[in-house]
């Protein structure tokens, strides 16, 4: 592949490079993950997003890409709403898989004595694993109610407030969602899943505010050096699944009848504008919306928790929501390309929107700062917060990394874990893990990703977020 190294921290295949490329293909990533990145065929994923009709600017990849379905995971491509399309395998099969972070008043030696207990209080209080069933039991009025109006729903019913709508992306809820359009197998598999927290790598973490980068920014995100902090990993579960599985087979049927070839009919897409495009994007916002209800009742019940077992009340816990950001999602947004401001319909698949100070879809108390950004890591090392930045806006459709980025497949890390004491491991380093299967386990130790610091140092130098502070892992539950 001709690959050009454009500065340390930027790579392009020129648009000349495949036939039927519209723009180039521009990956971020230092020459250590650039190699990482050569061992799979995520590159030649993100070049086939460059031949998506209506692409505008380049088709992007950020440091954590690797093999997906369609575009890689770590790809994002923005199109022309009037000459473009809209893709399921742009989006992602997880709709809206996420996370949030919540900050606290406490310090390690608050939580330490009691962390074995609350762990495990979290892990029964929170369902967790494959095909995980919820405490929940949604009528078909209430499930159609929460894909309408997302978190703003779980708020109506007691989980949370309206502060935490302030903290989360769209306020929690996108507009334009129709049930309508969704399938009835797909309200079949979300009717319990409201509420759960799923496998694979999606958790619930006690965290500590390890190292502060930038004191005034982490000061706005209420953040402090040696704070517990939770971070929440999920999406929207069997329900977001069903509706990609299901338009994927709607767009393969129709893209000959709008005359569109493409090299991968994983990435199968319809025009933005056509019945089943705008069907799709509203499906997809119902899974959308899905996801924020869950990852905000998950809320409310861990708080719950940490009063119950720490005794402590509300006030003095001060479990506040810091931000709720979406990984896998296509929006309407205006950016500036070539000096005309434009609406464009941007596919984020496993990538961070990181809006910069004074954009007016970052939280008041944030604008002066820029967005916050969450970027997981792996179970055994750190997660990190970044400020969205003006260089991103003008670069990658205001987008960073989303986490650290599988580097071994499921297969491969299970054969890597094989004979490995994986728990005891992980609490000989002061780690609480408890998780409903082995087999989810060994897929997600730390040697499966890459180092998220590797990841973040890369989106930091190159200008597209701004580090603002580590965090370490003391407790974790998984499916």
């Amino acid at each position: 592949m001709e690959l050009i190294q454009l500065d340390p921290y930027r790579w392009e295949v020129p648009q000349d490079h495949e036939r039927g490329m519209r723009v180039p293909a521009r990956i971020y990533a230092d020459d250590r993950l650039m190699a990482a990145i050569r061992n799979d065929q995520s590159l030649v994923q993100v070049v086939n997003g460059a031949t998506l009709p209506g692409i505008v600017g380049a088709s992007l990849a950020m440091p954590d890409m690797h093999f997906g379905y369609g575009l890689p995971i770590g790809g994002v491509v923005a199109m022309d709403p009037d000459t473009g399309v809209i893709s399921p395998g742009g989006t992602g099969y997880d709709i809206n898989c996420g996370v949030r972070l919540l900050r606290s008043n406490l310090v390690e030696q608050d939580v330490r004595p009691r962390l074995k207990t609350l762990v495990e209080e979290l892990f029964r209080r929170i369902p967790t694993g494959v095909g995980s069933r919820g405490k929940l039991k949604l009528s078909p009025a209430d499930e159609r109610a929460v894909t309408l109006r997302g978190a703003r729903w779980a708020v109506q019913q007691g989980y949370g407030s309206e502060a935490d709508l302030a903290c989360i992306e769209a306020g929690g809820c996108l507009e334009g969602a129709d049930p309508d359009k969704v399938s009835s197998k797909a309200f079949e598999r979300g009717r319990s899943q409201v509420g759960t927290l799923g496998s694979g790598n999606h958790f619930l973490e006690v965290q500590i505010v390890d190292e502060v980068f930038d004191e005034h920014i982490a000061n706005v995100f209420g953040l402090f050096a040696g704070q517990i902090a939770v971070l929440i990993h999920t999406g929207s579960r069997g329900f977001g699944h069903q509706v990609c599985t299901d338009y994927l087979v709607v767009m393969e049927r129709c893209m000959e009848r709008y005359g569109i070839q493409l090299p991968d009919r994983q990435l199968a897409c319809a025009p933005f504008r056509s019945p089943e495009g705008q069907d799709y994007l509203a499906a997809m916002r119902c899974a959308a919306n899905f996801a924020f209800a869950n990852r905000q009742c998950i809320t409310a019940w861990a708080r719950q928790v940490f009063e119950q077992v720490l005794g402590m009340g509300p006030r003095d816990l001060g479990l506040a929501l810091v931000y709720d950001v979406a990984h896998n999602i296509v929006k309407i947004e205006e950016h500036l390309v070539n000096g005309t401001r434009r609406q464009l319909v941007v596919h984020r698949k496993g990538a961070t929107r990181a809006f910069p100070p004074g954009h007016p879809e970052v939280p008041p108390q944030y604008r002066a700062v820029g967005q916050p950004t969450l970027i997981p890591g792996d179970m055994g090392r750190a997660s990190y917060v970044l400020a969205g930045t003006q260089r991103a806006m003008e670069e990658t459709f205001g987008s960073t990394c989303h986490g650290a980025g599988r580097a071994l497949s499921r297969h491969a890390a299970k054969r890597l874990a094989k004979g490995h004491a994986i728990q005891r491991e992980l609490e000989d380093r002061g780690i609480i893990v408890r998780y409903t299967g082995r087999a989810t386990l060994m897929e997600e130790i730390p040697e499966a990703y890459k180092d998220v610091t590797d990841v973040v140092n890369v989106v930091h130098a190159a200008g597209i977020s701004r580090k603002v502070a580590r965090l370490r892992p003391i407790g974790v539950i998984k499916g």
